[in-house]
């Protein structure tokens, strides 16, 4: 999604906006106002089962058709045109699938309480660092079998109850609110995110593209030793810290702004 009356001047950059789980386009709707009035030309991925997107979450069995409005947004970008992407949580994911795939499109990528691993889920170890643990909060998810009963679940819903603990408590109740109105389950598939191969020069490649990581030190989704793991193993060029929940593009929209422009 690309909004209508976007201002854009040729000497500033292109931003693409990548959402996480049960997110959409949506969530963006301050950072992406801060970022046009400052002159950036900004997108809004919408990845297939979101709200903005036509396709049923349960109807999507592959992390590839999940990813598929970003990997086309990409494909489609012209010859010599550079894109900043910044991804949310499991957004990170896609950005770094995207970076397997179209580097030569990319001068920056921004991860943000995002899962940060070079080649998706490989290993149990990467399951640890990358993969939310809820278990404090007790049984927080619903899920869906949209091929029948005895199956794998196809979709996955984190409880309305537990949204604002988990995912908004420093927000103000209104966002968190039309949040929840607008929150959606996510493709089980999301967990099968796996690409490039260690042996084939992947690594290389996929480390040609600069890496800024922006830690939320209140985070109750992707917990902070996580995000220092994920760091630990994969280090981008700067890492720099909010003292913010999961979602700081609600909770401080400016402050996170001003990191990300400090960071180009």
């Amino acid at each position: 999604m690309e909004a209508s009356g976007e201002v854009y001047k040729a000497n500033k950059e292109h931003f693409v906006l990548v959402h996480g789980a049960g997110h959409g386009a949506w969530c963006w709707f301050k950072l992406a106002c801060l970022l046009r009035g400052s002159g950036h030309r900004v997108s809004c991925i919408d990845h297939a089962g979101t709200a903005g997107s036509l396709v049923d979450p349960d109807d999507v069995r592959s992390f590839d058709k999940y990813d598929a409005p970003l990997m086309d947004f990409m494909a489609a970008l012209p010859d010599g045109h550079k894109v900043i992407l910044v991804g949310h949580s499991a957004g990170g994911l896609s950005v770094t699938h995207a970076m397997h795939l179209f580097r030569d499109k990319i001068k920056q990528a921004i991860f943000i309480a995002a899962t940060m691993l070079p080649f998706g889920y490989q290993t149990e170890q990467d399951i640890k660092d990358g993969a939310p643990d809820l278990s404090e909060f007790g049984d927080v998810f619903d899920l869906r079998f949209g091929l029948g009963d005895g199956c794998p679940p196809t979709s996955v819903a984190l409880r309305e109850e537990h949204q604002r603990i988990i995912l908004y408590q420093q927000c103000s109740h209104e966002d968190s609110t039309l949040a929840s109105i607008l929150l959606r389950p996510w493709p089980a598939a999301l967990s099968t995110a796996r690409f490039g191969h260690v042996d084939d020069g992947a690594e290389s490649a996929v480390n040609a593209v600069p890496r800024v990581y922006i830690k939320t030190t209140n985070d109750h989704m992707v917990k902070q030793e996580q995000q220092e793991a994920m760091i630990r193993r994969w280090p981008p060029r700067e890492v720099v810290a909010m003292d913010t929940d999961h979602s700081p593009f609600f909770s401080a929209p400016e402050r996170l702004l001003e990191l990300i422009l400090k960071s180009l």
